[in-house]
């Protein structure tokens, strides 16, 4: 499975490594991901999501139910 936010869509990004001496190399900068179950009342039950800190700090703010009519609502355009 891809390291993806379910919410946001953060991704991996690439970047550099660089030493003291200034020498670079690739490297990945991976998000911060979290498994998280979330209760939905008006479905009456659980939803698992892979989410981001900034993904959690998303849903506190406006809401699973919301969150939730953005994601199906994307995924279907």
């Amino acid at each position: 499975m891809s390291r993806v936010c379910e919410v946001t869509g953060k991704k991996p990004m690439k970047g550099h490594l660089v030493s003291h001496a200034n020498n670079k190399t690739r490297r990945l900068f991976q998000p911060n991901l979290h498994y998280r179950r979330f209760w939905v009342e008006s479905q009456n039950r659980w939803v698992r999501l892979r989410v981001s800190t900034a993904g959690l700090r998303r849903i506190d703010k406006v809401g699973v139910e919301a969150v939730l009519a953005e994601i199906k609502a994307k995924a279907k355009i």
